[in-house]
């Protein structure tokens, strides 16, 4: 479904501010929100035609959605949200028995909380299509609450910050232990299935806080009758897996066995199938792209090498690449995406720090982001 230059960018989506997902209702209005529309695809005549006043509704319909062109459905992004699937699905157990914990671990502009948003969006809309908006007793349904974790933080700050997600009137006064109290009634009042907890990383798993925290995802996955999904970078290097500290305190041990690692991996090119794969990106990307000069092929074909290169198969680096790309191209009415025009376009440092040593193996053939190219056999 598309729209046209008349239509105005507010009319079409929600806006939604950088605290959205920190709130139920935030998170809500991101799950619940209609897709996106496609603005339609203008020629350079059509373009031409248009009054300057439709002209700049239509360039920011474009920057809107250049801007939010995701998720695509990677072969990462499906092996991940399959595994979620079937580990929350599984997770049906009668209240005396424990819950399995997932931790996605992958390193950062992989996608891995795009994914995780995702699938939480997929599952708070079959929730409510299965089981209402409303619970029995008349609460609202609430199937994922979301905490991001910020740097030092403590047991009572991160029941704090649950509590803010639900809103609840008792979340600024108040003992440790009543903290948690408020969060588990939140938790059975809202029949809350789901909780993510994002940026793990930022805990000090060997410090008194990490401990503490540690002891009371435990204490969660024990009581509180939810799917545990932490996300973060270098999971396991940081201890989440430890069996002991070094003063061999084994508290993380049990938070080991009973969370399941998942984690993302970028595009390689170093076999055809996942050159394949690549190439099914960059042609899923390219119909996205709403650019009055480009063709078929522009990404897959004419710029495969180049987009690796500069990116390293990051789905970060490149979504960002394409983006910035997109509004270039633009402004400067160019229309379309080619080396010269990205080549003026910044990425971040550690993907401008690998493309000298990529661009080497490129130009040497001893690598290609292009699948070799099938001959047809006539048959005997």
């Amino acid at each position: 479904m598309t729209h046209t230059p008349a239509d105005r960018p507010e009319d079409l989506y929600p806006k939604l501010d950088n605290l959205t997902l920190s709130r139920k209702e935030g998170f809500r209005r991101v799950a619940e929100a209609p897709p996106r529309r496609q603005p339609d695809l203008l020629t350079r005549a059509q373009l031409r035609a248009l009054s300057p006043a439709a002209r700049k509704s239509y360039d920011k319909l474009r920057r809107i959605w250049h801007a939010n062109l995701g998720p695509i459905k990677t072969p990462q992004l499906k092996a991940l949200q399959e595994d979620l699937w079937d580990i929350v699905d599984s997770n049906l157990q009668d209240g005396d028995k424990p819950k399995g914990a997932i931790a996605v671990d992958a390193f950062p502009g992989l996608g891995k909380t795009t994914a995780v948003l995702n699938f939480a969006k997929k599952f708070h809309l079959r929730e409510i299509e299965e089981e209402g908006a409303f619970t029995e007793a008349g609460h609202e349904r609430w199937p994922v609450a979301r905490v991001g974790l910020t740097s030092n933080i403590g047991m009572k700050d991160f029941n704090r910050a649950l509590l803010e997600f639900y809103a609840h009137p008792g979340r600024t006064t108040g003992t440790a232990t009543q903290f948690v109290q408020r969060a588990l009634d939140c938790v059975l009042q809202c029949e809350t299935k789901l909780l993510i907890i994002d940026d793990l990383h930022f805990l000090k798993w060997k410090f008194k806080n990490g401990k503490e925290v540690s002891n009371h995802f435990k204490h969660i996955a024990n009581e509180f009758p939810v799917t545990l999904v932490f996300v973060g970078v270098e999971l396991e290097r940081r201890g989440l897996y430890s069996e002991a500290d070094d003063s061999g305190d084994v508290t993380l041990a049990q938070t080991a066995r009973r969370t399941t690692p998942l984690g993302m991996d970028p595009f390689t090119v170093n076999n055809d199938k996942h050159r394949h794969d690549f190439r099914s990106f960059l042609l899923a990307a390219e119909k996205r792209l709403v650019l009055s000069e480009k063709h078929p092929g522009m990404l897959a074909d004419d710029l495969a090498d180049y987009l690796y290169i500069r990116t390293a198969g990051h789905i970060g680096s490149l979504m960002t690449l394409i983006n910035r790309g997109c509004h270039r191209a633009i402004r400067s009415g160019t229309e379309r995406l080619d080396e010269d025009l990205l080549d003026e376009v910044k990425l971040d440092a550690a993907s401008e720090k690998v493309r000298k040593v990529l661009e080497a193996k490129f130009k040497s053939r001893r690598m290609t982001a292009r699948p070799r190219p099938t001959r047809k056999r006539n048959a005997a």
